[in-house]
């Protein structure tokens, strides 16, 4: 009973945290991009409760807005690496052969070196913008999805329900839809909601280093370095999207926990 009040509680928060980012165009109170110097550095107050930044921007509604892009860029992250690695990895683990050997040892190549280093120098590569942080990290983080996903195809391609479906006629196509994606998806699903927070701090981790989303553009990441200066002076300008961060990664990471619960007994 506790369990399941505690997934409603998490579920709940997910959904609100997705909803204000959907939204939050109309939930900020302020123009999140209006500056007015005349009341810059303004401490957290009952007219701005997060108080104000450098411009007299209001860091409630540079908040809100900051989650539309820290959120949902982190969920397109996390789609995207998902369905991809494990189109690659049931592909590796059905075909076998050559393609097997050649994709695996790409994958061993993206994770030879340390994740966030690599996404840097790709990112570098790139160039600054959230589009390439994304796909610096994509690039960085599909194999891991990709080594689930074919270690369980190599698990139940030689089952013998599979045998049967194939007996019965079943082509390609018609086992990996019917039979072998139903019989993986929840650990990739598991993997992926336990990703959620990871891919978060990475994406804040590079528009913090001017890698990721650019100014004027409000996300968490760089709101964050463009006032870690003030940190000792006026700190709420650092601490409101930090603990926006903090809680957010928390909510998901509890969020993946529960799910892997549910999913898996053992």
């Amino acid at each position: 009973m506790k369990n399941k009040i505690r997934f409603s509680v998490i579920s709940t928060l997910v959904i609100v945290i997705i909803f204000m980012a959907i939204f939050a165009n109309t939930i900020c109170p302020y123009d999140p991009y209006q500056q007015d110097l005349s009341i810059a550095y303004q401490a957290p107050s009952a007219t701005h409760l997060m108080g104000t930044d450098t411009y007299g921007r209001d860091m409630l509604s540079r908040v809100i807005i900051g989650g539309q892009v820290s959120v949902l860029s982190t969920l397109c992250l996390v789609l995207i690496i998902s369905v991809f690695g494990t189109i690659i990895g049931i592909l590796c683990g059905y075909i076998g052969g050559k393609v097997d050997t050649i994709i695996m040892r790409v994958s061993d190549l993206c994770l030879a070196f340390p994740g966030l280093v690599f996404a840097l120098a790709i990112a570098a590569i790139l160039g600054g913008g959230i589009v390439n942080a994304i796909i610096a990290l994509a690039i960085i983080s599909w194999p891991k999805y990709s080594r689930v996903a074919r270690g369980l195809t190599l698990s139940i391609k030689d089952s013998t329900y599979i045998a049967a479906a194939k007996l019965a006629g079943s082509n390609s196509l018609q086992l990996i839809f019917r039979h072998i994606i139903p019989n993986i998806i929840g650990p990739i699903l598991v993997t992926a909601t336990l990703d959620i927070g990871t891919m978060m701090m990475e994406i804040a981790g590079l528009s913090f280093l001017g890698l990721g989303a650019q100014p004027p553009v409000a996300e968490w990441g760089n709101m964050m370095s463009n006032g870690r200066s003030m940190l000792q002076t006026y700190p709420w300008v650092v601490l409101s999207p930090g603990i926006a961060i903090f809680v957010t990664v928390a909510v998901f990471n509890l969020f993946g926990d529960m799910v892997r619960d549910i999913t898996d007994k053992k």
